[in-house]
């Protein structure tokens, strides 16, 4: 019988500790990512109004949870990027700073318009899936 999946949920005491949830969960070599949000470490949202400062937050935050999950964004296999906009140049704008935060890595992506996201101001969400790099030989004991 083959051994019960171990997943890890994942939290960072560099992201707020307001959030009822886990930053990641670890299955096997896969890390899920909850949502990043453009929220600074006390939980408020920031750059407020302004798609591009709460994109460069969330970036900021899915890097931290994804290194506190063994990841780098150079890992990530898809996301999902969230833009609370009806106007398609919003969703542009998020995107041209979520695409310059992973440089040469192109990873599969959706890019969605919706109409409210989770917390008071917030217009950027964007959540990966990523996989982690394979530890290095008898380096089987680091995550």
């Amino acid at each position: 019988m083959p051994p019960e999946p171990t997943i890890t949920l994942v939290r960072s005491e560099q992201l707020t500790a307001k959030a009822p949830y886990a930053y990641a969960a670890v299955a096997g070599d896969l890390v899920f990512t909850a949502g990043a949000c453009p929220l600074d470490a006390d939980g408020r949202t920031v750059a407020v109004g302004d798609v591009a400062g709460q994109a460069r937050q969330v970036m900021a935050n899915l890097e931290t949870a994804l290194q506190a999950a063994g990841a780098r964004l150079t890992d990530v296999v898809k996301t999902t990027v969230y833009v609370a906009s009806t106007r398609q140049s919003d969703l542009g704008t998020a995107w041209d700073v979520v695409h310059a935060a992973f440089g040469d890595h192109e990873a599969p992506s959706t890019l969605l318009g919706v109409t409210v996201l989770g917390y008071d101001d917030q217009l950027v969400e964007v959540e990966a899936v990523a996989i982690r790099p394979a530890a290095p030989a008898g380096d089987e004991g680091s995550a």
